[in-house]
């Protein structure tokens, strides 16, 4: 029987436990805060909260939800609908207002001149003696671009890439180009209310500020017929297509061949010409131009030079390998320029007594500019 007992007691608190309510969370509109006690949301009155809410030492006027900022010497008038206005505390109720059911209005007390009662500038004095704010953005205002009211006068605020002039109601254009060098990567081009990007001739825009070469041997050249066109940083140029001189005649594409040893004595066998473009005054020390033997042969050792075209010491040759070397620029070229260096491979065979040379004479076109 206690056994029984035991069981049910377990059920029955089993089923108390889950019969019990979560909490429940409650979310107020902004402007209000939840009160735990009385159950409902509570105005959170900001003039006190925040000690920064209005500047330029104008007024804190707590409403509900919110606050306005308003002159020191401004009165409110609040409607709630009924026969008479209210008048916000610290204010005298001295004369009738003109207000609206739910709105509440900025009103400044005028002043008496010769008899006469007047109002400050940006307010205007209504049936009830009372100075009411002027909305001088009604209508046709002074703005060159865009007005905004405010109480007792106005703003002025100008479209993106203008600023207020001194006069405070005109707009001027900011020169976006004086910011900085880097807004356009060759030049910078000021327009009304904002700023574009030019580049040089031979160069198409890329983006918004970056300068693309135009490849001219494919969108269009004058070069001949027996030219070939080359296209290098910021233009092209026309190489003949054939480039052998006596002695030597073509034997492939860009290779002169000596046919005949004896016309040839000191000269090297071949030349094999090629081209390439190089920026002006690109980072240093870069590789180049890697220069390769076509052919191996057991027991041959090759050798290379800069055999010309180096005077200015801007380029030194590094040997990877008994094929292979690559060519380095040790000095910024300043284009626009061409210079023509000849790598010469030399080729050796210490057992045969053997000893032989070929010739690449590299074409390097300097652009005019550093991109």
């Amino acid at each position: 029987m206690l056994q029984i007992f035991l069981c049910l007691s377990v059920v029955v608190n089993m089923v108390v436990l889950q019969e019990v309510e979560e909490p429940v969370s409650y979310t107020c509109t902004d402007g209000y805060t939840f009160d735990i006690v009385l159950q409902e949301c509570k105005d959170i009155n900001e003039c006190n909260t925040m000690p920064d809410a209005c500047k330029g030492g104008m007024r804190c006027i707590n409403h509900f939800g919110g606050y306005f900022c308003l002159p020191q010497n401004a009165k409110i008038t609040v409607s709630n609908g009924g026969d008479e206005p209210t008048v916000a505390p610290g204010v005298q109720k001295e004369l009738p207002a003109l207000a609206f059911p739910g709105v509440s209005a900025a009103v400044v007390p005028g002043f008496i001149q010769q008899g006469t009662m007047q109002c400050s500038t940006g307010f205007v004095l209504d049936e009830f003696n009372y100075c009411r704010d002027v909305n001088e953005c009604e209508g046709s205002h002074l703005c060159q671009h865009h007005c905004y009211n405010i109480i007792g006068s106005f703003i002025c605020q100008c479209e993106q890439g203008y600023e207020l002039a001194s006069d405070q109601v005109s707009c001027q254009d900011i020169d976006e180009c004086t910011f900085s060098s880097y807004m356009c990567q060759w030049q910078c081009l000021n327009q009304p209310g904002g700023y574009g990007c030019a580049c040089p001739e031979g160069y198409q825009i890329q983006g918004n500020r970056m300068c693309q070469d135009i490849d001219e041997c494919e969108t269009g050249h004058n070069c001949r017929e027996d030219e070939m066109c080359w296209n290098y940083y910021g233009g092209f140029r026309c190489y003949p297509k054939n480039p052998c001189h006596e002695p030597y005649v073509k034997t492939g594409e860009g290779r002169c061949s000596c046919q005949s040893p004896s016309s040839c004595r000191g000269m090297p066998p071949s030349i094999v010409y090629k081209y390439m473009s190089v920026s002006s005054e690109r980072s240093v020390p870069s590789n180049i131009f890697q220069i390769q033997a076509t052919s191996v042969y057991p027991n041959m050792h090759n050798t290379f030079r800069i055999k010309s075209g180096n005077e200015g010491g801007e380029f030194f040759l590094r040997s990877s390998s008994n094929f292979s070397a690559m060519l380095m620029m040790t000095k910024p070229l300043t284009g626009p320029r061409e210079q023509v260096v000849d790598l010469e491979m030399i080729t050796h065979n210490s057992g045969l007594n053997y000893r032989s040379s070929s010739l690449l004479r590299l074409t390097i076109i300097v652009g005019p500019y550093a991109f």
